[in-house]
C-alpha cells in the first residue's frame, strides 16, 4: 500500500479537461436546443480555440459571444476578438474523473503549479520523516516506530479526505509523507537484520513485488471510485489494520542486544526458535553464548553514534557518498517519469497498470543479478541502461507516441530495478549500530531527488530535450560512482563500524586478523549443536559469518 501513498496525486490531482464557464445569464443546454446545434459545436461562440486550434482554450472566454461563428462559411479573425479570463470559472469534464483537488479548488491556468505541489510538499515530509525516523528508531527501536508509523499515516491519511481547504490537505499530505518515512525505512531494517545471509535477496525482491503489485491495485481503485476524497480513505483505512497485527511483530535482537536489552533479545531469539520448529534450540541458546557471539559488538554499542559517523571515516565516508549519488538519481529519474502520465495521450489508469506491469520483468532481472553478479553490477548496470533509454528517447520523433511510450516504460523499468538494489545494498553496506541512521540519512536525498523532479519538467519550455537530458545525465553520473561501492554478495551484516573499516576501507585492525582464535567451549555452531571441543572461528565465519549471523 506505499505505493498508492507515492502515486496518489497522479489521481487525486488529475488535470481533467475544462474550458471557462459560460456566462451565467447562458446555459448551454437551452441554447444548444433553441439554435439545434450540438453543444460542443455551439461552445466554439463562447471559447476561442487554444494555439494549436485543435481544441478550445482552456482558459480564455470571449468578453462577448460570437455568433456569426455558428455560421458555415464565417471567416471572422479570431485572433482579433476580445477575450477575458474564466470570470465564472471552470466547467470540468467528468468522464475521467468525477472529481479531483484539480477541479475542487480550481488549480489551472495560473495556479495549475500548485497541482504539482502537492507532490513536493508531500515528498517534502517524506525526506522529512526519514531524517526524524532514522535517529528515533535508533534509539527507541525498529518495531515501536514502525507501529506508530502505521497509526500515523492512518489517522492523517484518513484526515486527508476531511479537508476542507487546498492548504489543509497539503499539511496532511506533509504529515502523511513523515508516517510513510518511518514505514519504509522500518520495514526495510527488521528485514535486513532478521533474514539471514543467504535469503536476504530474495525476500527484499519479493517484498518490493508487492510494492509493484501495489501501484496496479491503485489504479483499479481510482477507476473504480473516480473521486478523490473516496480514493484518499480506501488506500489509507488499511493502515488501521497494519497497525493492529504490527504489534505480533518480534524487534530486532541485534538492536536489543546492542542497546543493552539482552534478556528481551534472548526471549525474542526463543520465540523465533519455536515458531521455526526448533524447540531444542530455547535451552540451548543462554546469556553466555548470546554474549558471547555479539561481544565485540556490545562493546561499541557503549558509544553514541550520529550522522557526522557516516562520514567520519574513510570505508564509511566512501559508501556514503557514493549511496548519496545513487540515491538521488535514482529517485530523481524515477518520480520525473513516473509522475506525469498524462502526457502520454492514453487513459492513465491503464498506463498505471502499464508502469506497474513493466516492473515485474524488471525485478525478476534484478534478483537474477543480485543472486549471480553481486549488488555492484546490478545497482550500476540498472542506472547506466536506464541512462541509455532516456537517452534514446530524445531522438524519437513526437508524432511516435507509441515508441515513445515503451522507451518510457522501459527507462521506468529499469529505475525501478534500481531501487529494489539500493534498498538492499544500503541495508547490508551500514553497520547495525548505526544502519538506521544511515538509511535515514541516504534516503533523505532520494527525497531531495523526488523534490527535485517535477521542477526540471519545467526545463521543456525551454528545449523539449532538456528534461530527458538532466535526467538521463544524474543517472550516468549515479551509475559511475555506484562502481566505487564494495560488493557485499553472500557476506554476513556488519554490526560495528569497525567491521566495515576492517572488510572495505582497505586497512585491517588487529582484531580483524584473529580469524584462527577458537570459540569458547559454550558457543553454539551455525547447525545449532553445542561443540564441547570448540570451534574455528574462521570456519564459522565462512560459512555465515560472527554474531548474531552465526545464531
Amino acid at each position: 500500500m506505499m505505493a498508492s501513498q507515492n502515486l496518489l496525486n497522479n489521481f487525486i490531482s488529475g488535470m481533467p479537461a475544462h474550458h471557462c464557464s459560460l456566462p451565467t445569464n447562458h446555459s448551454l443546454h437551452n441554447l444548444s436546443l433553441f439554435y439545434q446545434v450540438e453543444e460542443q459545436q455551439l461552445l466554439r461562440v463562447f471559447i476561442p480555440p487554444d494555439s494549436s486550434g485543435s481544441r478550445l482554450d482552456r482558459c480564455r472566454r470571449y468578453v462577448e459571444p460570437q455568433w456569426q461563428l455558428l455560421a458555415a462559411n464565417s471567416s471572422a479573425n479570431l485572433s482579433q476578438l476580445p477575450t477575458e479570463g474564466c470570470l465564472d470559472g471552470w466547467t470540468f469534464d467528468r468522464s475521467e474523473f468525477l472529481s479531483t483537488t484539480i477541479s475542487e479548488w480550481g488549480l489551472v491556468c495560473s495556479l495549475r503549479p500548485l497541482k504539482q505541489m502537492i507532490q513536493t510538499i508531500y515528498m517534502g515530509g517524506v525526506l522529512t520523516g526519514a531524517i526524524v525516523f532514522g535517529g528515533l528508531s535508533d534509539r527507541f527501536g525498529r518495531r515501536s516506530v514502525l507501529i506508530w508509523s502505521y497509526l500515523l499515516l492512518a489517522v492523517l491519511g484518513c484526515s486527508s479526505a476531511l479537508s476542507p481547504s487546498y492548504s489543509a490537505y497539503c499539511i496532511f499530505r506533509f504529515l502523511s509523507g513523515m508516517a510513510v518515512s518511518g514505514i519504509i525505512l522500518n520495514g526495510v531494517s527488521l528485514k535486513v537484520e532478521w533474514i539471514p545471509t543467504k535469503s536476504r535477496t530474495i525476500v527484499g525482491t519479493l517484498t518490493s513485488f508487492f510494492f509493484t503489485f501495489g501501484q496496479m491495485i491503485l489504479a483499479g481503485l481510482a477507476y473504480w471510485l473516480r473521486d478523490w476524497r473516496k480514493l484518499q480513505v480506501v488506500v489509507c483505512a488499511p493502515q488501521f489494520l497494519f497497525f493492529t497485527y504490527s504489534w505480533w511483530y518480534s524487534e530486532s535482537a541485534r538492536w536489543l542486544v546492542l542497546n543493552r536489552r539482552s534478556e528481551e533479545a534472548l526471549k525474542t531469539l526463543h520465540r523465533v526458535a519455536r515458531i521455526n520448529g526448533k524447540p531444542e534450540m530455547v535451552n540451548k541458546l543462554t546469556m553466555e553464548v548470546l554474549h558471547s557471539h555479539m561481544s565485540k559488538e556490545i562493546e561499541s554499542s557503549h558509544s553514541s553514534f550520529t550522522a557526522f559517523d557516516l562520514l567520519k571515516t574513510r570505508g564509511m565516508r566512501r559508501i556514503s557518498i557514493c549511496l548519496i549519488a545513487v540515491w538521488f538519481s535514482t529517485s530523481f529519474a524515477y518520480y520525473g517519469l513516473a509522475m506525469d502520465l498524462q502526457k502520454f495521450g492514453v487513459s492513465i489508469y491503464l498506463m498505471q497498470i502499464i508502469f506497474g506491469a513493466v516492473d515485474f520483468p524488471a525485478k525478476l532481472f534484478a534478483l537474477a543479478t543480485l543472486s549471480f553478479l553481486g549488488r555492484r553490477v546490478s545497482q550500476a548496470g540498472c542506472l547506466f541502461l536506464s541512462a541509455a533509454i532516456i537517452f534514446a528517447n530524445i531522438f524519437v520523433p513526437s508524432d511516435m507516441q507509441t515508441v515513445r511510450t515503451v522507451l518510457a516504460c522501459l527507462g521506468k523499468a529499469f529505475t525501478s530495478a534500481s531501487f529494489t538494489t539500493v534498498y538492499l545494498y544500503t541495508g547490508e553496506l551500514y553497520p547495525t549500530i548505526i544502519r538506521q541512521t544511515g538509511m535515514g540519512f541516504v534516503s533523505t536525498f532520494s527525497r531531495v531527488g523526488s523534490m527535485a523532479a517535477p521542477a526540471v519538467l519545467i526545463l521543456d519550455e525551454v528545449l523539449p530535450a532538456l528534461p530527458s537530458l538532466v535526467y538521463g545525465g544524474a543517472a550516468v553520473l549515479a551509475g559511475c560512482f555506484a562502481c566505487f561501492l564494495p560488493e557485499t554478495l553472500n557476506m554476513p551484516l556488519p554490526d560495528t563500524i569497525e567491521d566495515v573499516e576492517e572488510k572495505w576501507s582497505g586497512r585491517s585492525s588487529a582484531s580483524g586478523q584473529k580469524e584462527g582464535v577458537s570459540l569458547k567451549k559454550g558457543m553454539v555452531c551455525t547447525d545449532g549443536l553445542m561443540p564441547d571441543e570448540g570451534v574455528a572461528l574462521k570456519e564459522l565465519k565462512e560459512t555465515e559469518g560472527s554474531g548474531l549471523n552465526a545464531l
